[in-house]
């Protein structure tokens, strides 16, 4: 029973550190994604180690499976609670007649924006958006008036 324990635990562990080692990559300084991986990596070796230790197949599958997922899930739930408000700019286009109204439900949501409107038969907007509330309101007028759009996020240079 120790060594199922021990199994789940390591894969539990091995699936978040995984994750943050994915994450690492993409979004830290060189250093820091190093050391993440070599701590994953070193992980990794203790679970394929334990991958061979006498507990039946089916077993171990379900137990990679859930700790997938109770891996991941974990992750990208702190990954959420620690995103900060950015600004996003958030260009669209809405029919010319639809002007009026968009221009309303910005100013209702208190969206920062701008509009050039006689843009062929459309009208183009500029959604400054500084928090998340702000850009779901974007994205509600986006889907109402089934809008293209293109949005940018500032970036740290």
């Amino acid at each position: 029973m120790n060594l199922i324990i021990t199994f789940i635990i390591l894969n539990i562990a091995n699936v978040i550190i995984q994750t943050v080692k994915s994450i690492a990559t993409i979004k830290c300084r060189k250093t820091a994604a190093a050391l993440v991986n070599a701590l994953a990596y070193g992980l990794y070796t203790i679970v394929i180690v334990y991958t061979n230790a006498d507990i039946n197949l089916w077993v171990k599958v379900a137990v990679v499976a859930v700790a997938n997922l109770i891996g991941v899930y974990v992750v990208k739930y702190f990954e959420e609670k620690k995103r900060k408000d950015q600004l996003w700019k958030i260009e669209f286009t809405v029919l010319g007649a639809n002007t009026d109204d968009v221009n309303k439900l910005l100013e209702l949501a208190k969206v920062p924006h701008s509009f050039i409107p006689n843009v062929g038969k459309y009208t183009m907007f500029n959604a400054y958006c500084a928090t998340q509330k702000e850009s779901e309101s974007v994205k509600e007028i986006i889907k109402q008036y089934r809008a293209k759009y293109f949005a940018s996020e500032t970036k740290v240079l």
